[in-house]
């Protein structure tokens, strides 16, 4: 059965004012019953959240969306530019990958939302026949942008590509999302840094509520706009067959390091519409871990447990086992990709190791013995050593590809540990492994760690 749309709705009330009462009241039923079948079916077909087994906060479900299911615990990987770094899409599949991520800021800078859309869409342009989420930009924009200029509509930023001056508002931020096509996009947010002052957090509070209500109603306007054009057939867009996308966005919740105003966000963010899911943004921008895991507990009652959250920008393999305790079921990070092209590996017996420590001239073990990627199925840690040594690209795939499959692979045992009900006992054995294996030499060589990065 096709959706059907608000203009539907729009349609049988404007009979209210040509008839009688009888016409009217005909035109009021059927409004209501357009409207909640609507609803009812737009819900899934569009995003469904199933809860399949809980163990205090954390949880395991699925999430189902336009372009397939999201097995949750879940770790998107991040394809900024519509790739993710040195790895192509088939890969990223191979290596279980349920839904990835890509980037507002970065393909509105290059190549364009409209060459993307024309591309029919970011499946269509990269070759991804599953998920995808774009966040707004709103970090970026922040962050990256070498000068801003924050304004009641918007932000004006300067490319770091080639200096030009851009403006991006909530309603503009929307129209680039519907462009590239992905099946979750996010609203544009004010996303203060970790360190921010009281005012500065408060006012980025506000400004996010007043920018998501303004999304909201720009993305609520394209479906009308839809229905006129009658594209309601959901397929993908330009040469695609033509059709509109069928997305879902979601809010961002901020509040810096303060809990208070981590409530008041959420409450304000739930006065606004029924939202299908919560991001968690401005979190992994320079506080410490303590504090990130403190603002999760202090919004785990805050939101409905029926509905997925997505903590943004949070990746690393202990953040991952100790936020999903804390009831997240969605991550993104480029530390996998970013850490693998400088050499940076994650190894389950030993931590984060520097793979090109003369240690590993001779050593024939795998990366690590525990993991079931290629790389770690077929090569040495001396031939990959030798690899960064030399300076070729391969090294760079190799441990990208196992890092990627790491954090991936991670979730899916918080997963699996969660089904069979056993996941405390999981996440406690397998943190307790991990930290004594993590040597402060090890630690030091990554002054990054536990930093959100800006793009990959």
């Amino acid at each position: 059965m096709q959706a059907l749309r608000p203009g539907s709705i729009l349609r049988a009330l404007r009979a209210v004012a040509s008839g009688g009462p009888t016409d009217a009241t005909h035109a009021l039923a059927t409004a209501g019953s357009a409207l909640e079948a609507a609803r009812n079916e737009a819900r899934v077909r569009l995003f469904e959240f199933d809860i399949e087994a809980t163990e205090g906060a954390a949880r395991a479900g699925t999430v189902r969306l336009p372009h397939g299911a999201v097995r949750t615990p879940a770790f998107m990987p991040v394809g900024t530019q519509a790739t993710v770094k040195t790895l192509a899409p088939e890969e990223v599949k191979a290596l279980g990958a349920d839904i990835m991520l890509s980037n507002t800021y970065h393909l509105f800078l290059r190549p364009g939302a409209d060459v993307v859309e024309t591309m029919g869409g970011l499946h269509g342009f990269m070759g991804w026949d599953r998920p995808i989420l774009t966040d707004s930009g709103g970090f970026q924009v922040f962050s990256l942008a070498k000068t801003n200029e924050i304004r009641e509509d918007g932000v004006v930023f300067q490319s770091h590509i080639d200096g030009t001056r851009h403006l991006f508002t909530a309603e503009r931020v929307m129209e680039i999302q519907r462009a590239l096509g992905a099946d979750v996009i996010m609203a544009f947010d004010d996303c203060p840094p970790g360190q921010a002052t009281r005012e500065r957090a408060l006012a980025a509070n506000e400004r996010t509520i007043r920018w998501l209500e303004r999304s909201a109603e720009r993305f609520e306007r394209f479906a009308e706009e839809d229905d006129s054009a009658g594209q309601t057939d959901g397929r993908g867009r330009g040469g695609r067959g033509g059709g509109a996308p069928l997305q879902t966005l979601l809010p961002i919740i901020q509040g810096a390091a303060y809990p208070d105003l981590r409530v008041a966000s959420a409450r304000a963010i739930r006065d606004v519409r029924d939202w299908s899911g919560f991001a968690i943004g401005g979190l992994s921008v320079g506080e410490s871990k303590p504090v990130m895991y403190a603002m999760l507990e202090t919004l785990e009652s805050e939101l409905p447990r029926e509905k997925p959250r997505y903590l943004m920008g949070v990746g690393y393999p202990d953040d991952i086992i100790e936020c999903v305790r804390r009831g997240i079921d969605l991550f993104d990070c480029v530390a996998p990709t970013r850490n693998g092209r400088n050499g940076t590996a994650w190894i389950e017996g030993d931590g984060q190791v520097n793979v090109k420590a003369a240690r590993f001239t001779t050593d024939a073990r795998p990366l690590d013995p525990d993991c079931d990627c290629h790389t770690c199925r077929t090569y040495t840690r001396a031939y990959i050593r030798h690899l960064f040594v030399a300076g070729e690209v391969l090294g760079l795939r190799l441990v990208s590809y196992h890092n990627v499959r790491f954090l991936v692979r991670l979730a899916e045992r918080c997963r699996a540990a969660l089904l069979e009900g056993r996941f405390e006992s999981f996440a406690g054995d397998w943190l307790e492994r991990w930290r004594e294996g993590r040597s402060a030499r090890m630690a030091a060589t990554d002054s990054s760690y536990g930093s959100r990065q800006t793009g990959d």
